[in-house]
């Protein structure tokens, strides 16, 4: 989600999405932040984690680590 800083202008940050989930919300937060389809984002992070690109404990560290929105 968008929030205002100090000087007025947007930032995007990096929360979990509670609206566009799966599990815990990672891809959604993930594809809010880089403007992306959650979709793809779920298919890309499924790819790598089944051809050994990406853990299944990176997810879940992230799942951890990002706050809700």
């Amino acid at each position: 989600s968008e929030t205002k800083n100090s000087s007025g202008m947007g930032e995007n940050l990096l929360r979990r999405s509670r609206t566009d989930r799966s599990i815990a919300g990672v891809c959604g937060g993930l594809a809010n932040y880089f403007g992306t389809d959650s979709t793809i984002l779920r298919i890309v992070m499924l790819c790598l984690i089944i051809f050994g690109g990406m853990s299944l404990w990176v997810y879940i560290v992230m799942w951890l680590l990002i706050p809700e929105e």
